[in-house]
């Protein structure tokens, strides 16, 4: 994950101390458009920790965003490096995959970190003709590696309230192939095949003939 975190206080010098980016903190990212773009922020290592300014390695894995905002108010209260100081943390590299029976499938970055099913699938223009949209699967990820499959009905209104309906920064969506799409393509593998029997059939009866 990449973290932006901004702290301020009424001493706007020393705030900017701690706002200043460390070396760690520069990113090379690939927005949807293909091209590179700069991200800033704080990267969290595999040992789950960030390099903060003053304060050193942070642990932040197990914590959400409320848990570390207070953690790191705690730690400059603590210190006494600012007065009152209010920190505001967001996720900058939130993304989700869209796959199988949509228009565009792919990996979709999201400027902000609430994102609905339908905002999702309208990013990989909408579900097609063939998808299944009663049986939506949605595959999430938790810290410890630990993989949740879900079947989603987005026909069903109770999709709206459903615990699930928002997603999560690396969740997956798959739109399976309706059953009459799975028959048109197999059809279409079968008929050459039929086709070319027929025409050894007609061309033996015609030698025959």
């Amino acid at each position: 994950d990449i973290l932006s975190i901004i702290v301020s206080s009424l001493d706007k010098d020393a705030s900017a101390v701690l706002n200043a980016p460390n070396e760690s903190s520069f990113i090379t990212n690939t927005g949807l458009s293909g091209t590179n773009r700069l991200t800033i922020g704080y990267l969290v290592n595999q040992e789950g920790k960030i390099r903060f300014p003053i304060l050193g390695d942070i642990k932040v894995t197990g914590m959400n965003k409320s848990q570390l905002t207070d953690h790191l108010t705690a730690q400059l209260n603590d210190k006494k490096l600012l007065v009152q100081p209010i920190v505001t943390i967001r996720q900058l590299n939130y993304r989700v995959s869209v796959l199988g029976e949509v228009a565009k499938p792919g990996v979709f970055s999201v400027p902000n970190e609430k994102l609905n099913l339908l905002e999702a699938l309208s990013f990989a223009d909408d579900i097609t003709y063939y998808g299944k949209k009663d049986n939506v699967l949605l595959i999430r990820e938790n810290d410890k590696g630990e993989k949740t499959i879900k079947r989603l009905d987005l026909t069903d209104s109770k999709i709206l309230t459903s615990p699930y309906f928002y997603l999560q920064s690396n969740d997956i969506l798959y739109v399976e192939p309706a059953a009459n799409r799975l028959s048109r393509e197999k059809a279409a593998q079968t008929l050459p095949i039929i086709f070319s029997i027929l025409s050894v059939i007609v061309l033996g009866l015609t030698n025959i003939l």
